[in-house]
């Protein structure tokens, strides 16, 4: 015969919250799937892709067109710091928004959609915990693509061609080892920006089951701002769009680093990410699950 005891509180002997549905359990269960594995694949072989590119191409010629775009790509070949913003610069207008939307906008409603998210629910684990788990591993993934994009591009820029100086587009040189320390510093602020992109999906995630909705409502919010931020005549209102300060990294390339927008920066994308994440929370401690 089976004795089935109970705490003081009504709870069942033995169990804790805090056991339920660990980091490192999600995080394993996400790296086996298929879209976590081709995605980190792509990024790892992009650099190779680019650096096909301009062999072909011939090594970063442009063909003289005007823009930051244009002379980031002539000075492409110069070592493996501008090889790898390069990489980053071509990455992080459209790709690396996707992906980001895609580990955040996958966590709730991707389990919403196999039915197993009342499962999940009834073991029970915790809302709150399920919520912030998915959202740390998420995260965690979003970090991960923005390092294995980086790590690639400078061991296939330095094999390629060397650890020379960071040339900047406007003259000037940056020496190593302070090169690479800028181009870390480069990751590392494309990787906040994103997290306005990263907070929406999630929001998204928690408000549909599909999770293509939540990766599309995202990347398609990104693609708006960025379409009014070229529109001028909206003037300083344009300065609390969550996109009006992704290229202040540029501001890096130049022998005496300009950081001042950065820092703006930041500080909008960690506004928003922060809203966007306490409303998603806020939502689903209140939301019927019947998925």
């Amino acid at each position: 015969m089976t004795v089935t005891t109970a705490r003081a509180d009504g709870g069942a002997a033995g169990y804790s919250p805090g056991r339920t549905l660990t980091f490192g359990t999600e995080f394993r269960r996400q790296l086996t799937r298929r879209r976590t594995q081709w995605t980190l694949a792509l990024l790892a072989l992009l650099p190779v892709v680019l650096l096909l590119a301009f062999k072909i191409g011939g090594d970063g010629e442009s063909g003289g067109n005007d823009g930051s775009f244009a002379a980031m790509a002539d000075l492409g070949t110069a070592g493996a710091a501008n090889f790898t913003l390069f990489a980053m610069l071509v990455s992080s207008t459209f790709l690396m928004v996707v992906v980001f939307a895609m580990f955040c906008g996958d966590t709730v409603a991707g389990e919403a959609s196999w039915g197993s998210l009342r499962y999940l629910l009834a073991v029970p684990v915790p809302r709150g915990r399920l919520l912030s788990v998915k959202l740390a591993v998420a995260l965690a993934y979003c970090v991960l693509a923005m390092t294995v994009l980086t790590g690639m591009s400078l061991l296939v820029g330095g094999i390629v061609y060397g650890w020379g100086p960071l040339r900047a587009p406007l003259g000037g040189e940056v020496a190593s080892p302070e090169a690479i320390w800028r181009v870390l510093a480069v990751a590392g602020y494309l990787t906040v920006t994103l997290m306005v992109v990263a907070g929406l999906a999630f929001l998204l995630s928690v408000l549909t089951d599909a999770p293509l909705g939540a990766v599309g409502g995202a990347v398609l919010l990104y693609i708006v701002s960025n379409i009014l931020d070229a529109v001028t005549a909206l003037g300083d209102l344009r300065d609390v769009l969550p996109t009006r300060y992704t290229t202040a990294w540029l501001g890096l390339l130049s022998p005496e680093a300009q950081t001042d927008d950065m820092v703006r920066g930041i500080v909008v994308a960690l506004v928003y990410g922060a809203v966007f994440a306490s409303a998603a929370f806020w939502r689903f401690t209140r939301k019927d699950v019947t998925s």
